[in-house]
């Protein structure tokens, strides 16, 4: 009778085929340097016993640890878990990294650092000793903390960076810079002229290439960005004040793209309190796509951010490059899309 499937273990597998715990390791890690019959041997003993390989067994190797390591960064995440406003880019991280990670018989582990903190070296160090990670994944702004990749070089620890600049090494993009200018070029393409830009936290660099692409798209129009891009955080509260200032203006723009969710739901609330039609008087359009932005009034046209397909990318560089297989030119860019919903029309028509 065989042995109840949470009681078997490598060594039964070992002692039923009647070879060495690192041959099982090798046949489960489906090495190369293994005999065909020697495979088969262990197979049937996996099968016959009901194994499942565990992370410890393969692990016995030696030459990897089948864990991937996934940073975000700790006040924003923590943040956002608090204010409970319907941001997924957590759960669109863990469902591309997790599947991923199980197609090839990896493990993903999430882990919060603070990229600002003095101590980011020591926390990270300390992350590094416990999990001995076979690669990381950096979300942004961790891409470009010259202390954290640095120390993970000094590691000799394989990273994907997304959402940084190059700068050698892997790194993987959702192409903002080209998702900004179809965003303007949607809203040329209705008419408007005097397109608004909202710009993210200039501590990330998607914030810069959404506002290039933005301005790329009005240049190549001839259109003009004097006094039509401000500067916000990501925060509601930051929209909040972008907008006013835009849409006090003379001359206010007939349509704004936030470079995140919270910013445009903060103009659409900003544009609703002046007594603005959306879309009538104003139309807008928003970066991410996070849940929430179906359900306002009226649901917000949004480029959406393919986070999950982005991180299951990321995990299939690091273990290409863990085996030492080819890797496509860098950056690889995982192309977004543009939702269409109600918030967009043409720009009211002039008395």
């Amino acid at each position: 009778m065989a042995r109840r499937r949470q009681s078997v273990t490598i060594k039964h597998v070992a002692a039923d085929a009647g070879v060495s715990l690192q041959t099982v390791s090798r046949v489960i890690n489906k090495e190369a340097n293994v005999r065909p019959e020697m495979k088969k041997r262990v197979q049937a003993s996996i099968d016959k016993l009901g194994y499942v390989p565990s992370i410890a067994a393969q692990r016995m190797s030696g030459s990897r640890s089948y864990l991937i390591l996934a940073l975000n960064d700790r006040d924003r995440t923590i943040e956002d878990w608090r204010a409970r406003e319907g941001s997924d880019w957590i759960d669109q991280m863990l469902l591309g990294g997790m599947l991923k990670c199980a197609e090839y018989g990896y493990r993903l582990i999430f882990e919060l650092l603070d990229t600002h903190s003095d101590h980011v070296e020591r926390e990270l160090k300390s992350i590094i000793a416990s999990l001995q990670p076979d690669g990381v994944i950096l979300t942004p702004p961790h891409g470009e903390n010259k202390l954290i990749t640095a120390l993970l070089d000094k590691h000799k620890i394989p990273f994907v960076k997304i959402g940084a600049r190059l700068n050698g090494g892997l790194a993987i993009t959702m192409g903002d810079d080209r998702l900004a200018r179809m965003a303007t070029e949607y809203l040329v393409g209705k008419g408007h002229q005097r397109i608004a830009f909202i710009a993210g936290s200039d501590e990330y660099v998607i914030s810069e290439w959404r506002q290039e692409g933005w301005r790329a798209a009005m240049k190549d129009h001839g259109l003009s960005t004097d006094n039509l891009c401000e500067r916000g955080d990501f925060s509601f509260a930051s929209g909040d004040a972008a907008a006013r200032r835009l849409l006090s203006r003379r001359g206010r723009p007939t349509a704004i793209i936030a470079g995140n969710d919270q910013m445009a739901m903060a103009v659409n609330k900003v544009a609703h309190e002046l007594g603005l039609k959306v879309p009538g008087d104003l139309s807008i359009i928003s970066f991410d796509n996070t849940p929430v932005v179906r359900f306002i009034q009226p649901p917000l046209t949004a480029i959406d951010q393919p986070v999950a397909e982005t991180v299951s990318r990321a995990v299939e560089l690091l273990i290409k490059a863990q085996r030492g297989e080819e890797l496509p030119p860098m950056p690889v860019v995982v192309d977004g899309s543009l939702v269409e919903r109600a918030s967009v029309a043409g720009p009211p028509k002039l008395p």
